[in-house]
């Protein structure tokens, strides 16, 4: 009996009994279909790349997994054209840190918003996977091949194969110019290509239950740092709350596990009878990161380049900054807008803060939660003393802790400048309105390509045709931003007004210059009158010139404003 696997995305979707055959090439294969995969899957796809992704399962884990979100993780949904309002998250204003001697020892402040999100919110992981899977449907270019299985890869010069089992014996081999391998900690990518996973395995293994219905529920994020048996506990949307208890020595998962034990565990909060619970599965954490992102035309992202505990919440999100980092740089080089030599930056930039967001959280996981009843009161209190000592004190409230995505090496022009702005970090995001009174995130009206940002001054006029004509053609679009009533008399096209002074005078002065990736990270800065400096040299970098540039973006991938 012939079979074919469950296929979905795109113009080439077809009734389940006749699924559309896999092709033979595509540009991009992406093994792993989780929420990572299915972003860079977006991404790619939102620019115009012919993606296939498959996943060996056929449909999503619904057991809750991740279940934090930053601000940095919002935004990278938002380019992937997922907004915050299509699924459901419930903002954090603040994370308790308590102990039973101290009480509230410590607390971080996760109120209100920065670049346009909150600062920190939770979330249903099944919810958010349908969802990108579902946006997948929207690009002709995109198709999802599910129970397909990884064979072998053939990682060569001018290309890269995989030998994909179909099942019932049936076996396709794909062509691609990359392959993106997502498929998480025990990735077979990984293995594949040779790369090590260095790190270590955490000696306790912990306990989590998601339920839903608790008679006691919380609004907040708190961890009861008990030296006998730390409990993390944090509310979830669907009314949801999930604890994670750490295994004591001796303790089994199949004990654990029990309906007896979980009622035990659980009943501070409320009767297990009364409650759903959706999962109580014991993991033991990691803290691991490959030596390399990249093995020719193989890529590694998230859980299979690198596993953080989750003691700061950041292991999706460090997986959402691997996605929004590789997958212009693959479209751009795919497209012709640049040289292949910019993929070497994907390494160079997301492998140190990775590795720096790991330690970050193995620290955070000593500090809060030591298993020594002595150290943890002499730790907890150290901590509630830091609170007297404002400057110590906005170190852990203000989340001033937390490792800066801010790359030292990487595809940007190094240097300083007389803004505010860091080369090698994000450009900040903020409202603006349109001359025709509509409002909106200023990263939708930058669109998905490279932007050329002219602040309090008529960018458009100092650029001359050539200069112009390249950066079009390299994907590039001029913005004009002021500051909130200025009167600006512009050239050609509108300007955008800073309503909140995210930008202006804040972040840069009035007649600056930014050149701005499609990451969002600023490649280049300087006066105005500089801009056709900037961008020739931004355009040099990405080794794209006027004669080798594509056309521009596709019609699906540019925003409207």
């Amino acid at each position: 009996m012939e079979t074919q696997p469950l296929v979905d995305g795109g113009a080439r979707a077809s009734p389940p009994n006749h699924p559309p055959p896999l092709p033979n090439r595509v540009d991009v294969l992406i093994v792993g279909l989780g929420p990572v995969g299915a972003v860079i899957a977006n991404l790619l796809a939102r620019y115009g790349v012919h993606v296939l992704a498959v996943d060996k399962a056929r449909d999503i884990f619904t057991a809750p997994r991740a279940i934090a979100l930053d601000n940095e993780a919002l935004r990278i949904l938002q380019m992937a054209g997922i907004s915050e309002t299509d699924f459901d998250t419930v903002a954090i204003s603040h994370v308790r840190l308590c102990s039973p001697q101290l009480g509230e020892f410590a607390r971080a402040n996760t109120l209100g918003s920065l670049d346009g999100h909150p600062k920190l919110v939770t979330f249903h992981q099944p919810s958010l996977e349908r969802l990108l899977r579902n946006r997948l449907n929207d690009y002709p270019g995109a198709q999802v091949a599910l129970g397909v299985t990884l064979m072998n890869i053939r990682n060569e010069l001018h290309e890269v194969s995989a030998k994909l089992d179909l099942g019932q014996g049936q076996i396709h081999t794909v062509r691609a110019d990359y392959l993106v391998g997502a498929d998480g900690a025990g990735s077979l990518v990984r293995k594949l290509i040779g790369q090590g996973f260095r790190g270590k395995t955490f000696s306790e293994d912990w306990l989590v239950v998601d339920a839903s219905n608790a008679p006691k529920p919380i609004d907040h994020v708190e961890f009861h740092c008990c030296a006998h048996r730390p409990i993390p506990r944090m509310v979830a949307p669907g009314g949801r709350q999930r604890w994670e208890f750490m295994l004591r020595p001796g303790e089994t998962s199949q004990e654990m596990e029990s309906d007896d034990r979980v009622r035990e565990l659980l009943a501070p909060w409320g009767r297990i009878e009364e409650m759903h619970i959706e999962r109580k599965a014991v993991y033991r954490f990691h803290a691991r990161v490959v030596d390399r992102f990249r093995q020719g035309r193989v890529f590694l992202a998230s859980d299979a380049a690198h596993v953080t505990p989750p003691f700061v919440g950041q292991g999706l999100v460090a997986g959402l900054r691997d996605a929004a980092n590789l997958s212009w740089k693959l479209a751009w080089v795919l497209q012709g807008r640049a040289m292949p030599h910019i993929l070497d930056s994907y390494d160079q930039e997301r492998r140190p803060h990775a590795k720096a967001m790991i330690n970050f959280a193995k620290f955070m996981g000593k500090l809060v939660m030591p298993r020594n009843a002595v150290l943890a009161l002499f730790i907890h209190g150290l901590m509630r003393a830091t609170r007297l000592i404002p400057p110590l004190r906005a170190q852990f409230e203000e989340l001033e802790m937390k490792p800066k995505n801010v790359f030292r090496h990487g595809l940007f022009i190094p240097g300083r400048s007389a803004s505010k702005l860091r080369r090698g970090a994000s450009l900040p995001q903020g409202w603006v309105r349109g001359a025709d009174g509509t409002i909106h995130l200023s990263d939708d009206v930058l669109g998905p390509g490279l932007a050329l940002i002219g602040f309090g001054s008529d960018i458009a006029a100092t650029l001359d045709s050539e200069t112009a004509h390249a950066f079009a053609m390299a994907g590039g679009r001029v913005v004009q931003i002021t500051h909130r009533g200025q009167s600006l008399h512009l050239t050609q096209g509108c300007h955008w007004e800073d309503l909140e002074g995210a930008f202006l005078p804040r972040a840069v002065p009035f007649g600056w210059a930014v050149l701005v990736r499609p990451d969002r990270t600023v490649l280049y800065d300087g006066p105005a009158g500089d801009a056709a400096r900037i961008v020739r040299e931004g355009l040099a970098l990405l080794g794209t010139t006027a004669a080798h540039a594509a056309p521009p973006l596709p019609v699906h991938a540019i925003h409207p404003f």
